[in-house]
Formats: structure tokens, C-alpha cells, sequence
């Protein structure tokens, strides 16, 4: 009888837990606080799901990724970056004539994805320094992600 108990809460155990990890950490709809959206992310190892309103404030690209901005300097804590995949930065380019990084820039979109932290290392000629930095990204990849919601900026 007393191994019976046991099989049930450990079974009743594996389920909760298996029900807590399958459990996805959402954000409301458009939310726009940088700080929210990076200490729930920070709080989150695999990400917050959700559609976020920001304002663009810097572009580039690395690589063949473009990177959007919150703040000037995206190393600064505050900033969010908005990654997007090579594969759509191609068919936005066809789209609006121009690079993601020039359209996107001064501009305020709703991007919807999980803003997750990751860790960004420095390297100097190909050799890691073993300085790092945080970062939190939404990773774009594809057209329904992201919108343009205000260009007077």
C-alpha cells in the first residue's frame, strides 16, 4: 500500500512539473516598457512570448542579420534588440525598396516573438576576451512578425 502512494505522488509530481515547464510566460499585448520586457526576460530563461510596441532608435546589421535598436548604444542595459534572419531581411528589403535598418530606423513597430536575455561575449581578432554582456533580443523571422505603427517619430 505504501509503494502504491508512492507511484501516485510521484507520478502526480512528474505531471505538475511537466505542466509548470509546458506553462508560457506572456506579457499584455503591446507592451512597450523596455524595463518590463528585460526583467521579466531576465526572470525567464527560455523567453516571454509576447507583442511589444518599441521605438526604434538605432540599426545595423552584423553579419548578414539586421539588428533594431531601443537605445543608441545596443550595449546599454536598458536597450532591447529586435534581431531579424537574413532570409527576411531579403524580402523586406523587396518590400519597402530599401534596407530594414534604413526603413525601421526613427520609426515605433509592433513586433510580436519572445524577448529572451542572451549572452553576448567580446572577441578581439577572432579571439574571445572572456568580457560579456547581456542582451535581450526578439528574434524576427517572418513578415507577420513586425509592423510598422508610427513613423512621425
Amino acid at each position: 500500500m505504501k509503494q502504491i502512494k508512492t507511484r501516485i505522488v510521484l507520478v502526480s509530481l512528474a505531471v505538475l512539473l511537466t505542466a509548470c515547464s509546458a506553462t508560457q510566460v506572456m506579457l499584455p499585448k503591446g507592451t512597450s516598457d523596455t524595463n518590463q520586457i528585460i526583467s521579466r526576460a531576465e526572470a525567464t530563461p527560455k523567453g516571454v512570448q509576447g507583442e511589444y510596441v518599441l521605438q526604434i532608435k538605432a540599426a545595423a546589421s552584423q553579419g548578414q542579420f539586421v539588428y533594431l535598436n531601443t537605445e543608441l548604444d545596443y550595449r546599454d542595459q536598458r536597450a532591447v534588440s529586435v534581431s531579424i534572419h537574413p532570409e527576411l531581411v531579403a524580402q523586406l528589403t523587396e518590400k519597402y525598396g530599401m534596407s530594414p535598418e534604413a526603413f525601421f530606423l526613427n520609426k515605433t513597430i509592433a513586433v510580436t516573438g519572445k524577448a529572451k536575455r542572451v549572452k553576448i561575449g567580446f572577441s578581439s581578432e577572432g579571439e574571445e576576451s572572456g568580457k560579456y554582456f547581456y542582451q535581450t533580443r526578439i528574434r524576427v523571422m517572418d513578415m507577420s512578425q513586425i509592423k510598422v505603427i508610427d513613423d512621425s517619430v
